[in-house]
């Protein structure tokens, strides 16, 4: 994009502690219902919807003002593209839960003068081809 990179830690994955890299179905259908009805609930080592949901909106309104005059381009994974889905519809982050991301798919987001518009979502026609 002939821009400099920036990394900002709140874009990384979210933290799901001793579950990760964990196949979902050794997970207990308990914890994965417990998880799903409790925004703050974490796996053990890891964090909640609920922070990653904080620190993805920090990023994101301190991107908001500079992405009016110029574009912005944020490269990373399902959690917090999900947080960034919530932020934008202004929705709660349990909207995760009925959210499907596929693999290098683009989310597209305005900046207008009524806050953040979701122009596209799971975008993945730059794939086809490929």
């Amino acid at each position: 994009f002939g821009r400099e990179v920036e990394v900002d830690d709140r874009w990384i994955e979210m933290d799901y502690g001793e579950f990760d890299g964990q196949p979902v179905a050794d997970v207990p259908a308990a914890t994965w219902r417990e998880w799903r009805n409790d925004l703050d609930w974490a796996p053990p080592g890891g964090e909640s919807h609920r922070s990653l949901g904080i620190r993805v909106r920090s990023a994101l309104e301190d991107l908001f003002e500079a992405s009016r005059t110029s574009d912005i381009v944020v490269v990373t994974h399902v959690s917090p593209v999900k947080a960034a889905l919530a932020w934008t519809l202004d929705v709660g982050d349990e909207v995760a839960w009925r959210t499907f991301v596929a693999p290098a798919s683009v989310m597209t987001v305005g900046a207008g003068p009524g806050g953040p518009s979701l122009r596209g979502f799971n975008d993945v026609s730059h794939l086809v081809g490929a």
